[in-house]
């Protein structure tokens, strides 16, 4: 790796990266930006954390967040499933 590698070049691909940008963020939750900023704004989404002047996405926070919204038919997201099942008698 040389000091001119482009910032994705640095990681394996098997170890992606924890922050990413509001592009990539949009992109990973398959959004446009547009939509992304939307989505932050109503709390569809979590913000975004600052690191100097950088702002950047935790994608485990963007799981958490995709994972909570409702499904097509308006029904609860994954969570919500999730925690029918805890709910069940063995």
């Amino acid at each position: 790796m040389t000091a001119t590698a482009k910032r994705p070049d640095i990681l394996p691909l098997s170890l992606p990266p924890r922050g990413v940008n509001r592009l990539q963020a949009s992109a990973y939750v398959g959004v446009s930006a547009t939509k992304f900023d939307e989505m932050v704004a109503d709390g569809r989404m979590p913000k975004a954390k600052r690191i100097d002047g950088r702002v950047v996405w935790d994608v485990r926070r963007l799981d958490l967040a995709f994972d909570a919204l409702p499904e097509q038919d308006g029904g609860a997201g994954e969570d919500a499933e999730a925690d029918r099942w805890n709910k069940v008698a063995v």
